[in-house]
């Protein structure tokens, strides 16, 4: 994949292949340009390669740590901003870390929104330029419309269509579906699902009933809701509309 220029470029060190997959696909869909390298042997040979706007680091890795990407980094007089991923949040661990130069950490396990908060803040402090937050999200809204592929929002008659017929759903599917199309190719995660459905409603929606209504909106909207090509698991952190499926 050839990243967009306007595109912020992060590298991930990370072990973890399943939490590294996880996070390099959420990333890139909230408009980053990642690369991931699973030792310090590889995150040392791409650091000599390219330039990164920000580095997100494991702390325990199978060749060394993240300290000493960063000691390194440091020596050779590179300011770029560093955040420690770190299983051991302990005040210890926390001194080291900034100490070696590091900019932040964020103790795992984390919110993805709390890691897009905290990347979005050290970005601004280091005075890089971000990439758009919704890219080009705006070209879908026409005249009180959201369209977006087969989907057709009437915002000022709260329906919606597929394909031209009208969808039946409850408020809470509506307003789901909303999100999510709003936020098209980018992931939602089920905390601020849950915010915004506490704030519109007053009603509390637990993790249970936030599934339910995923699967019912699938049964709706998906051609096979076993194998959904638009409304789609990023899993362990949310759920993203996919405006045309993976096929």
């Amino acid at each position: 994949m050839n990243p967009d220029k306007n595109q912020n470029k992060i590298l991930l060190l990370e072990d973890d292949i399943s939490l590294a997959e996880g996070l390099c696909y959420s990333l890139q869909k909230n408009g980053y340009a990642v690369e991931s390298a699973e030792s310090v042997q590889e995150a040392m040979t791409l650091l000599t390669q390219k330039s990164y706007d920000l580095l997100l680091l494991d702390v325990t890795l199978p060749d060394g740590t993240g300290f000493s990407v960063c000691e390194t980094l440091r020596k050779e007089q590179n300011q770029v901003p560093i955040i420690f991923l770190t299983a051991s949040d302990d005040e210890m661990n926390i001194i080291r870390g900034l100490d070696s130069g590091g900019d932040d950490y964020i103790g795992k396990p984390f919110k993805l929104g709390e890691l897009l908060s905290r990347i979005r803040a050290l970005l601004r402090r280091a005075g890089v330029k971000q990439s758009p937050e919704i890219p080009e999200s705006n070209k879908n809204l026409v005249c009180g419309d959201i369209v977006c592929g087969d989907i057709r929002i009437d915002l000022a008659g709260s329906r919606v269509f597929l394909r031209g017929e009208k969808l039946e759903l409850t408020q809470v599917e509506y307003r789901i579906l909303c999100l999510l199309v709003r936020s098209h190719d980018r992931v939602v995660t089920r905390e601020i699902l849950f915010e915004k459905l506490w704030d519109g409603f007053g009603n509390f929606v637990d993790d249970n009933t936030l599934s339910v209504y995923i699967r019912r909106l699938r049964q709706k909207i998906e051609k096979d809701p076993s194998r959904p090509e638009h409304l789609i698991t990023a899993r362990g952190f949310g759920y993203l509309w996919q405006e045309g499926g993976e096929s």
